[in-house]
């Protein structure tokens, strides 16, 4: 974890809302850890695609959560992930 860890800055999920304002985020590798604490039964857009929406947190702030929304290959290889993975 060292290694993959080096030369990145950690930003805790409910700290994302308040860096996006603060810092800008597209010149910095950084790196961030949630844990799915929701799920939402995969739906269908209107276009007929399947997606999954996933409820992250990073347990430090249960109040603030981030959606995730799985579309394509990343839907089909990872809706049947549980909810409580990291």
């Amino acid at each position: 974890m060292d290694r993959k860890m080096a030369n990145r800055k950690l930003i805790r999920l409910s700290q994302i809302k308040s860096k996006i304002g603060a810092e800008n985020l597209e010149e910095t590798d950084w790196v961030t850890f949630g844990v799915i604490v929701r799920k939402v039964t995969p739906q269908s857009s209107n276009n007929g695609r399947t997606f999954s929406i996933w409820r992250l947190n990073d347990l430090r702030d249960l109040n603030q959560c981030v959606s995730l929304f799985l579309f394509g290959d990343v839907h089909k290889e990872h809706w049947k992930t549980d909810q409580g993975t990291v």
